[in-house]
Formats: C-alpha cells, structure tokens, sequence
C-alpha cells in the first residue's frame, strides 16, 4: 500500500512506521478530527488466509474489550476493498527500553511511578479477560508529556477462551517471561505481575535480573535462580520497594500477588514509608469510551508483536506424540520453547522472524533460537536510534534451514552535520529551522538590553560545531528588559495592574502570612524577585499576601459515587482573571466519603470562581466573595 494513500475515505497514510509478520503500520492522519493516528493493516498475501485473518481479529477483539488511558487504544477497525485494517492511538515518545538504555538506573520514585501505572494498565485487562503475556520495556511506551502507555497485546490471550489450554505456550521475550512460561504452560494474571516484577528491577538496577549466551540459559535462570540482590547494585533503594519487586518475582505463582491493584497498592505504601522524599500520586481513574464492535474468529490464534508465529491447535496432539516419543533423546532445557519451536527443529526447517526494530542484542538471541547465523553491518541512520536492526535479508517470513545466514543492517547513529548557526534569529524560525533537521529544542528566556525581545541571544551547541539529530540543543531568548516594581503594601488587584503595566506577570502559587490586622488582609505583605530588580519581560512574580482568618470561606463539595479512584481538583481565579490564586487536589478511592471541605481565604472584595474538576473534566463551578457564601452555577 502506497503512503498517501487515503484508507476508508478517512485515514490518509503518511509515513511507514513499522513493519511486522502480520501488518505493516502507518501514521495517518484522520480527516475527520485532524488527529495522527496509528493505522495497522494486514499484508496483501494474507488476505485470504483464514488463520492470519483470525490473528488479526483476535488482536482487534482484545484490544476492543480495553480502553484505558495507560492503554494504546483501539479506535477503528474496518475494511477497504480488500484491506483488513485496525486504527490505534498514536503514541508520540519513547519506548521504556530506550529510557532505560538512555538513563540507566531510575530512581525508586520514578520507576514506582511507572510500574503503577503498568499496573492500573494491567489490572484494566485482567478484569476483562485478557493476558496481555508479553510485559517488557519494549512494549511500555512513554509518551512526551510523561504518559505511560502498554502497548502490544498482539500476542495476549483472552482468558477466558476454550483455546487457553494448560499446554498452550506462545513465547514472550525470554528475559521478561515468567517460570511457569518456562516451563511451556500456559500464562495467566499472574504471569503478567511476574513480568512487571523483571521491568521493576530493570528499572531500579539499569540491568535484567537474569542474563545468558543462549535463551536456554535464560529460561532456566527464571525457575531456577535467584536475582543478584537489588541493594548490591542500587543501594539507594528502599527495603520495602525491593520487598514488593521480589515478592512480585516468586517463582511460584501463589506466592506472587494475586492482583496488579494489590501490588500498587503495596508499591504505594512502600513510597509513603519515605513520604519526605517520594511523592506518587495515584492513578488515574479509568476513562470510559465506546468500543469498536468486531467480529469474533472461529480459532484463537496469537502473535508475537513484531516476532509472529502461529500455533496450530490441530497439531497439538500430534506433537505431544511426538514429543513423547523424543523424549529419552530430547534436551530437557528446549521445552520451554513451546510446541512450535520443537516441531521445527526436528523437521529441520523455519522461517525467519522478523527482526526490523529490533536491538542487536534481541536480534542475536532470536536467530540464535531458531538456529540461525547471522552477519551484522553498522550503517549510519537518521530513523533508527543506534544499535537497532533497520533491513535484514532474507525478509521475515522467508524459509530457511539450519545455519543459513542472515545478513543484519544496524543502525550506527544518526549521521554528523555542522550545527547552525541561529544567534540573531527570531525564536519561533530558529527553533523552526532545528526541528526541521529532527533536533529537540529546549528555549530559557533571559532579560537583555542589547537584543530585541524573543530573538536568540546564545546557542548551544555553538555554530558549526559537529552535531546529529540526537544532540539537545538549548537556546537563549531575549526577553527584553524591565524593572520589577514595589508592590509591598498594595492590594492584590492592584499588584495585578502593576505587573500587567511593566510587563510582567504574576505568580499563580501565591503564599499567605497570617496578620491579626484586618486591615491588612488582602495586601502584598513581600514579593520575589525584589523591587527594582532588573528581570526579562513576562517573569512571574510571586507575592505573598497577608490573610486574615476571619475572611475565610469553607468551600464544600459533595463528589459523585464511582467504583473508580476520582482526582478532584479546585482551581480559584479571580473575575476576570486567568490567573489561579489557589489549587487544591483530593484524591478519593472508590470507599472513602464523598464529602469534601477546604478552607479558602479571599483576598479582597472581588467575586471569584471555584471550579472543581473530576479527572480533569470540569464538574462545577461556584462563585464566592468576602460578604456572600458559596453559590453553585
């Protein structure tokens, strides 16, 4: 299919993304709303085959059973003359492999943070059926704003289907699969908050918890082994969090928790044990949406995500004959690989997986397993981060035999290029010119007499110096110059006036002092930066107002019912402002009491607005000043 292509009169395709087994990916666009979109269409010679169309709907199927916000969504599905296709969210950011490989070590803070939101992904599609089976850095996606999404349930079965048999073995990533994996079982809730327990310690050690030449050696580690202690290679990090990792981590499944809510609740308490220097919010409340109808296959079939295999339930029992039959010649440790692996190894033959996207080392661990060599070429590339397996030959899919040769193009790093030199030019062309060339641009403002209001001031990297798309630059804009004023003594407003008049801005985290002078109330008791401190235009300015208890407001709220974690949040402005003077946050789980109370001091004789909000969405509005109580609107 041809990019630019407009599929269902609706998405056009602008680029190729991925490249799978199963369906190549697009990013589109979708006409209707503007938005960029993820657009995943079956390959052309598969549109007659039964067993991939069935694949493909069991993908559309479980994914249609989850709209979560920590969930790649399913937003489409269709066909289009004979294209099979499927629409998901499309996920700006990196994956939590890449963050990892990047940063290292995270800190405990960030990476419980991360692992919650794992969970409340988790605990969304294990209440609906589904075994995601495949839980590992890869597949976490960490969007730009922050977001944690999971992503990849191509190989996730839906658990309750007459299909998930005791023998049925679809393989994960051996470094991130559970014993019971292993062991060629079938995988369960309980084999996904094994998998979240290896990301865990991935994250708070920068390493896996096992490591081997082969995945044989890999696979025998998880039943087998223990990890390397966590306090020997990351110290730093709280008993109770290295508790809650460990236990996620038992080899036996009865001794793992029995839910992903019960073991966010227990990584909450272990950060609240040290609640002075962690703070982790809960998670967000679930986003109800409508789901996409799709039809359900005849047959359960799975996918690997980029690595796909089908197993042949007709075949089941004649390979457990057969397996019976090598089992006084077979090696004990390749069982674990599952029936379609053995079914290949005694005939002999294979195809070859699909490695595009892959990092070298996954690469070399995949061909190894399927008997394969390989040899390997770095080339410079401005698409695929350094490392990552970018063309292979033969292609995915291909026949092959035992040590045939796979020939791997890896990505060497983008290419050098001479760093522009952007001094003098206006903010928004300079940082237009950088982006152009895939760099990310990161902008500080800076007051200044001598170079016009929001031109570049200074670059780094400096001009002409050796750079790639992955080098961050940080440019200085000037803010022009202007002189902060003494507001100490005025009123709110007035200081409001003030700032507005020398362009600058006030603060929206205004700080209080108590003052047993009436009088008083209302006015700017200090203010940072100081009076006539020479600032950039448009600095904030924080001032701290006196308050007097007596002109003290109780704000009351009564939140609905939900079975879900609520976030409710107050945000007060001003009439006719924009500026919020204050913010509250409450956070209510599904049994705490709906009845909400805060105190909120009004600093002069203005009318202002509360407006609560529920998970972000504006639920009311009530409008108070000094002389009048609260008002709903």
């Amino acid at each position: 299919m041809n990019e630019q292509k407009i599929l269902a009169n609706r998405y056009r395709l602008t680029e190729q993304i991925g490249m799978g087994g199963m369906a190549i990916v697009y990013r589109a666009v979708d006409l209707r709303t503007g938005h960029n979109v993820a657009v995943k269409v079956l390959r052309p010679e598969f549109n007659e085959d039964r067993e991939f169309i069935g694949r493909f709907q069991r993908e559309a199927e479980a994914a249609s059973k989850m709209t979560h916000h920590n969930i790649v969504n399913l937003l489409d599905v269709g066909m289009d003359g004979d294209n099979r296709y499927l629409v998901m969210e499309y996920v700006e950011g990196k994956t939590l492999k890449e963050v990892i490989q990047e940063r290292g070590k995270l800190s405990a803070p960030l990476a419980c943070q991360i692992t919650i939101r794992i969970l409340s992904a988790l605990e969304h599609a294990h209440r609906n059926g589904i075994v995601h089976r495949d839980i590992k850095p890869q597949n976490i996606l960490v969007h730009a704003d922050g977001h944690i999404k999971v992503a990849d349930f191509g190989i996730a079965r839906i658990a309750d289907s007459a299909t998930l048999t005791k023998g049925d073995n679809v393989m994960g990533s051996v470094h991130y699969f559970s014993p019971e994996q292993a062991r060629g079982g079938g995988a369960t809730a309980a084999s996904d908050i094994y998998s979240t327990g290896v990301v865990l310690y991935e994250m708070l050690t920068g390493r896996v918890p096992f490591d081997g030449d082969n995945p044989v050696a890999v696979a025998m580690q998880h039943l087998h082994n223990a990890p390397a202690p966590i306090q020997s290679i990351a110290p730093d990090v709280p008993p109770a969090v290295i508790r809650v990792c460990m236990k996620a981590m038992e080899k036996n499944p009865a001794a793992r928790y029995q839910s992903a809510r019960e073991m966010a609740t227990d990584l909450r308490a272990a950060l609240e044990e040290r609640g002075e220097r962690m703070n982790v919010p809960e998670p967000e409340a679930e986003i109800k949406q409508p789901k996409p109808q799709v039809a359900s296959g005849e047959r359960t079939v799975s996918s690997t995500g980029s690595r796909h295999k089908v197993t042949d339930e007709k075949g089941n029992g004649k390979l457990r004959i057969l397996l019976i039959a090598l089992g006084t010649i077979a090696v004990a440790g390749l069982m674990i690989f599952g029936t379609v692996t053995i079914f290949r190894q005694v005939f002999n033959t294979r195809t070859v997986p699909d490695l595009v996207g892959m990092e070298l080392s996954e690469a070399q661990v995949e061909l190894t397993r399927n008997n394969l060599k390989y040899s390997v070429s770095y080339v410079t590339n401005d698409t695929y981060s350094k490392g990552i397996v970018y063309m292979q030959n033969p292609s995915a899919d291909s026949p092959a035999h035992v040590d045939d040769c796979v020939i791997l193009m890896v990505s060497d790093g983008p290419s050098a290029f001479s760093m522009p030199n952007v001094i003098n030019m206006s903010a928004t062309d300079a940082t237009a010119l950088l982006e152009s060339r895939g760099m990310r641009v990161t902008r500080d403002r800076e007051a200044s007499s001598d170079v016009a209001v929001d031109y570049v001031m200074r670059q780094f990297p400096a001009a002409e110096e050796m750079v790639t798309v992955d080098t961050p630059v940080t440019l200085t804009i000037s803010g022009g110059v202007t002189v902060i004023p003494n507001l100490v003594g005025q009123t709110l407003q007035e200081a409001e006036i003030s700032l507005l008049n020398q362009n600058l801005t006030l603060h929206p985290a205004l700080k209080y002092v108590d003052t047993g002078i009436s009088e008083l109330h209302g006015t700017v008791a200090a203010q940072m930066p100081d009076a006539d401190t020479r600032v950039a235009q448009n600095t904030a300015v924080t001032l701290t107002i006196y308050q007097h208890r007596e002109n003290s407001k109780i704000i009351s709220f009564t939140a609905p019912e939900s079975e879900q974690q609520q976030v409710i949040r107050f945000a007060v402005q001003a009439s006719g402002s924009t500026v919020e003077i204050d913010s509250r946050t409450v956070t209510l789980g599904a049994d705490d009491s709906r009845e909400i109370q805060y105190t909120l001091v009004i600093p002069d004789d203005r009318t202002y607005s509360v407006f609560v909000y529920i998970n972000d969405v504006l639920n009311s509005q009530q409008v108070i000043n000094q002389t009048e109580g609260a008002g709903n609107t």
